[in-house]
């Protein structure tokens, strides 16, 4: 549901409604030079969260017996500079690492000094200097570095209460479910590979025969999942196939970079924000704005619930509101324990002069926010807006307020 322009009463019990029936809000609002987006919603599991950055899976520093194989199966020492050249870097850094593990008591490269040394190695591999393989694999050798097993998010989302699945639970959580029971069983500590490969120099045949490697390695640890899913779903009293096949596929190529989002009711927002947030926000030169548009859009709400009209509305009355309208605002920020805090008197007068007007470029903006969220929402594709996202439309600027 797509709610505009209400005032704060009717949001919050808009809100209550919306969550007793689990149904998402999106509370969009314009007003004058600013506006707000808010998300509101118990709880949005994100499987294709398609972060920006994130290393490839290529288990470099733990490699599985298949692919401890093949790289055993080529001579980085071979003297034809062809073969020399087109020797794939995943290849390159898993040799390489082993041979460091079993000079140092098998443990890899750790301080920035061993990290040195590791690439200094490499670079006495090198029989030219042409040799991108090589290159690419000092790029990335950081990626034997990075520790093993799973990242704390990973960790946080599988031991989440709700990972203790029933027959009320959602396909994502029975899956979660599964994943933890493979993590701890099949994965060794790891979670499902991903199977897929990044571009390198490589000879054909060699990037061909590593890509399946990766995908069998991929496949067999779907059917892992898949199984651990079927016998949940049968435990708990669903049907077997219930979930289908596409859809465990598809979370198990995700799942590190599963994301769980939470969003309190606006109610308990508003009467219990995150104070040292909020009291940052105000004296933080780059935030102070949007704090004091926030502040103020409450004030605004306050002041209509009590003259039942917007402030600034009558010319004849614009100095009279602006006052009624700071002793309000006031008001909210010593009732949030922000005492001592104030707003610039020209905020408040701008506040006054908007006189509830609703510009149609504002508006527009806005509601292409609001659209981009509610797409998010709907697909379950990329990581939607934690927060109240603030316009400021005066100096052009769009702040996120974690409160």
């Amino acid at each position: 549901m797509l709610q505009y322009q209400l005032v704060e009463a009717s949001v919050v019990k808009l809100d209550k409604i919306c969550r007793e029936a689990n149904v998402m809000l999106i509370s969009a609002r314009s007003y004058g030079l600013t506006g707000l987006v808010r998300i509101s919603l118990k709880e949005h599991a994100v499987i294709e969260s398609k972060p920006d950055h994130f290393l490839d899976d290529l288990r470099l520093n733990n490699p599985w017996p298949e692919l401890k194989s093949f790289a055993e199966s080529i001579d980085l020492n071979s003297t034809d500079p062809v073969v020399h050249k087109h020797t794939p870097y995943v290849v390159i850094l898993v040799k390489m690492a082993e041979e460091w593990a079993n000079s140092h008591g098998g443990s890899l490269p750790s301080s920035r000094e061993e990290q040195k040394e590791f690439k200094d190695r490499l670079k006495t591999k090198m029989i030219a200097v042409d040799e991108d393989n090589y290159k690419e694999a000092i790029d990335a050798s950081f990626k034997i570095f990075a520790s093993r097993g799973i990242s704390s998010g990973l960790h946080q989302i599988i031991n989440d209460s709700s990972a203790e699945v029933d027959s009320t639970s959602s396909d994502f959580w029975v899956m979660v479910a599964a994943l933890k029971e493979f993590i701890a069983n099949e994965g060794g500590g790891e979670a499902p590979l991903e199977g897929s490969i990044p571009d390198m120099t490589s000879s054909t045949e060699y990037y061909v025969n590593l890509q399946k490697i990766y995908q069998a390695k991929a496949e067999t640890d779907f059917l892992a999942v898949e199984q651990r899913v079927r016998t949940i779903l049968k435990r708990i009293g669903r049907e077997p196939g219930a979930i289908p096949k596409a859809n465990i596929k598809l979370f198990c190529k995700n799942t590190r970079k599963l994301t769980v989002c939470r969003y309190r009711p606006i109610e308990e927002e508003f009467n219990s924000p995150v104070l040292s947030m909020l009291q940052r926000y105000l004296t933080d030169e780059d935030y102070s704005i949007a704090a004091g548009f926030y502040i103020l859009l409450r004030a605004v709400d306050r002041f209509t619930a009590n003259y039942n009209r917007f402030p600034g509305l009558f010319d004849g009355e614009m100095d009279e509101d602006i006052s009624r309208l700071k002793t309000i605002a006031v008001g909210i920020l010593g009732d949030l324990g922000c005492n001592g805090s104030t707003f610039t008197e020209d905020l408040i007068n701008e506040m006054c002069r908007f006189g509830g007007a609703e510009l149609h470029a504002v508006a527009a903006f806005i509601g292409g926010i609001a659209s981009q969220e509610v797409i998010k929402l709907i697909t379950k594709q990329f990581i939607p807006m934690s927060g109240t996202f603030i316009f400021n439309g005066i100096d052009q600027k769009s702040q996120l307020l974690a409160l």
